[in-house]
């Protein structure tokens, strides 16, 4: 049976223990959900009421939290955001989690055959409107044979197979954030890093970074996701007019992987800065060219653009930026459905609840799944519910429920 040690305490003080367990600073915390320092600390002293449901669904949501009756100590409080979860986390979790005392050593791998998979793989995961789903029945497979390669053989075909492996965890970590636990992305991040580790190679290194830091980010270490996508650029520094097109684009991702987490810092400069950076590779890269893993792209630059300005709470900005994207150009259906969700987003933080609930459902009409599985869908579907007027309520509840989201 599960006991609440905090149980009795006010809202403001839950908010303030499951802070500070995680080791997160108030300015942190306040600016991952759109406000200031001094209003958490009124809240976490009982200055103020009790913040709203949308609000609690935010803290709850940026402390990693499963529910919001964590910080109300209310299981009867029913708008749950948490984690969804889905139904290919297990064979995914049996893949990584397999430990191999011994392997065949007469087993034959074609490391250009890994490589051909890999790639496949991650073209399923882009075109599919149901990506985990779709992966979730070829991934396990393919990273139990990368696994068993890099045990068998040798020299350079032992690179390659860890270079596959690098990319296979990187999918994963896509696959499993906001669905699975946060030891299991752990694992899946640590064990990239220690495949592109043994690949000795700076393009694999880098990649193995950008998914180490996706991890960070999301489990409040923003800070060293910052400091690891710009060394992780900067490891790639040297290679720029030399490497392939691949290396460039891997470079204009860590950049923008700094974008957003600078973003979500509240560093204005810096994250306009690494758009920057990362817009002025993009004529470096053939035209129409997408980083096979991480899209790197004049779209996805794109994208980013709008999400930077979402997390700087600049909505007419990112309204500006969303409408001149054309989300056709974007090779990806879970990326398409985000344009949708950080438009609804920005329209959410001009009090435009109508054109916010609109647009969600757009973005649950190019992908369900994507949808029910991020957090800041499921977020936002619950304030509107609460947040939005009498005219959309009734469509408010529809998509929450949609969403996996108890209203």
């Amino acid at each position: 049976m599960h006991v609440d040690e905090l149980s009795g305490k006010p809202v403001g003080e839950r908010v303030r223990a499951h802070r500070e367990r995680r080791g997160m600073t108030r300015p942190v915390l306040a600016g991952l959900v759109g406000r200031s320092p001094d209003w958490l600390k009124k809240v976490e002293k009982g200055h103020l009421l009790s913040p709203r449901l949308e609000m609690l669904v935010k803290l709850a949501d940026a402390l990693n939290l499963p529910d919001v009756a964590a910080l109300t100590g209310s299981e009867e409080v029913t708008a749950t955001v948490g984690r969804e979860g889905h139904e290919a986390v297990p064979a995914i979790r049996e893949a990584i989690e397999e430990t191999l005392l011994t392997v065949d050593r007469d087993e034959q791998f074609d490391p250009v055959d890994l490589e051909r998979r890999v790639a496949y793989t991650w073209r399923v995961w882009h075109s599919s409107s149901t990506p985990r789903a779709d992966v979730g029945r070829i991934l396990p497979a393919l990273i139990r044979d990368a696994r068993r390669a890099t045990r068998v053989l040798t020299g350079d075909d032992r690179r390659t197979a860890n270079r596959v492996l690098v990319a296979a965890y990187a999918l994963v970590e896509q696959a499993l954030a906001w669905v699975a636990d946060s030891a299991l992305l752990w694992l899946s991040a640590d064990r990239c890093m220690a495949a592109a580790e043994q690949a000795d190679d700076p393009v694999g290194l880098a990649a193995a970074s950008w998914v180490v830091g996706n991890v960070w980010r999301a489990t409040g270490r923003e800070d060293d996701a910052l400091r690891l996508a710009v060394d992780a650029a900067g490891v790639l520094d040297p290679f720029l007019d030399t490497g392939d097109d691949d290396t460039r684009a891997l470079w204009g991702a860590c950049r923008l992987h700094a974008a957003i987490t600078a973003a979500r810092l509240g560093r204005e400069g810096d994250a306009l800065r690494f758009v920057d950076d990362a817009d002025a590779m993009v004529p470096m890269l053939p035209t129409g060219y997408a980083h096979p893993w991480t899209l790197f792209g004049r779209p996805n630059t794109d994208l980013t653009g709008v999400s930077v300005a979402v997390d700087l709470h600049k909505g007419g900005t990112a309204l500006d930026k969303a409408g001149a994207v054309d989300p056709d150009t974007i090779p990806s259906r879970d990326r398409q459905a985000r344009l949708w969700l950080e438009t609804a987003r920005a329209y959410a933080q001009r009090k435009d609840h109508t054109s916010a609930l609109h647009t969600l459902q757009r973005a649950t009409s190019v992908s369900v799944e994507s949808m029910r599985c991020h957090p800041l869908s499921r977020g936002l579907a619950a304030e509107l519910v609460t947040a939005g007027s009498r005219l959309i309520e009734r469509d408010a509840r529809g998509l929450a429920k949609q969403l996996g989201v108890l209203t």
